[in-house]
């Protein structure tokens, strides 16, 4: 069984599994660069929690025996205990190949590693350690705490037992488990983010506003929110890595990403995170930024 959980990178989605690994009784060891940002980490994490027995989602005495599981470090040899590490760092593959070399040498031999990433071959990243047996692809999605699905994808050697045992934890996590192969995009992304893409090119060439091109999608198609508002939720720049991994992995011009795209993400308008994408979150109201 799995116990003792890692988890490399305390943004969104390295906190919201930290969060739903605690309330499934599991020690977590949360990992990222300065104590600042883990502090920032912990805050969130109380305050989902709070969140969730306020709404009688959760006992007070639960959510502090969760709390309680959760510790913070910048140090990776913390993990030497860890049954399981999840790497949950930015979509970039240098900077996930950077963090299994300096992982690895700090796990037991029997340890497992899973990435949480949304679209890079678990076959390569499972290459830069020294136990592609044991490693899998693990994606979330955000936010964690309430996304019902995990998506579980088997690099080329990832044995049996890895994937069983992976299975069998996001089953406890209370996750619903989608199995997918080791390709582009995997399933989600692999769907959903060309359909975003074509809303920014909606919106590049003037078929439509901001607002129009959200109002269509959410009333005509009954999406719970518009394609633009969901990319700003997302991040940009997270839209536009899937987007070249897709182009870069499949070789067909269909995943090229909107210039638009480019051009927000090259001005440092990521969405949500930093207050402009392609709404302006520094009022109370998001306005269209175009």
């Amino acid at each position: 069984m799995i116990q003792n959980i890692g988890i490399v990178g305390s943004g969104q989605m390295g906190a919201g599994i930290a969060h739903v690994a605690a309330l499934a009784d599991r020690n977590v060891v949360l990992l990222d660069v300065n104590e600042a940002v883990l502090n920032k980490a912990l805050e969130a994490i109380e305050r989902n929690i709070q969140r969730q027995v306020s709404r009688g989602k959760l006992e007070d005495g639960a959510a502090e025996r969760a709390l309680k599981r959760i510790t913070m470090t910048t140090d990776y040899s913390d993990f030497n205990v860890a049954d399981l590490v999840i790497e949950a760092a930015t979509e970039n593959e240098g900077i996930k190949r950077k963090i299994f070399e300096t992982l690895v040498p700090n796990l037991s031999k029997e340890a497992l590693i899973a990435s949480n990433t949304s679209s890079i071959s678990i076959t390569r990243l499972a290459s830069t350690t020294d136990r592609p047996g044991k490693f899998i692809g693990m994606h979330f999605f955000n936010p964690v705490p309430i996304m019902q699905l995990v998506e579980l994808i088997r690099g080329i050697a990832t044995d049996d037992a890895t994937f069983t045992e992976i299975k069998n934890l996001s089953l406890e996590l209370g996750k619903i488990v989608a199995e997918a192969q080791d390709y582009p995009g995997f399933i989600v992304n692999r769907i959903l983010v060309p359909m975003l893409n074509e809303a920014v090119y909606a919106l590049y060439e003037g078929v439509g506003t901001v607002e129009s091109i959200d109002n269509g999608l959410r009333l005509g198609a009954n999406h719970p929110m518009g394609p633009l508002q969901l990319i700003d939720f997302i991040g940009l720049d997270t839209c536009l890595s899937v987007m070249q991994v897709l182009q870069e992995g499949l070789g067909d011009p269909k995943y090229r990403p909107c210039p638009l795209l480019i051009k927000y993400v090259e001005a440092g308008w990521l969405g949500k995170k930093t207050g402009r994408g392609f709404y302006d979150y520094s009022n109370d109201e998001p306005v269209p930024t175009r």
